[in-house]
């Protein structure tokens, strides 16, 4: 179980490292795109990222 944690926190970082290499410039205006969100938007898309993120897993497991 461990491993798979760790696993699944290296892919992360991995995936969250794609953009700002791949377009630093990319990267700072969706930055600055999300610091206009207001907290209900940014709650909302997390709540959404997450049940995606659950939905996947379920699919995957």
């Amino acid at each position: 179980m461990w491993n798979d944690l760790w696993a699944a926190m290296a892919l992360m970082l991995v995936f969250e490292g794609i953009l700002p290499f791949l377009s630093p410039q990319g990267m700072r205006r969706l930055l600055a795109a999300m610091a206009a969100v207001d907290d209900r938007g940014m709650r909302l898309s997390g709540l959404i990222s997450m049940l995606a993120g659950l939905g996947l897993l379920y699919l995957v497991r």
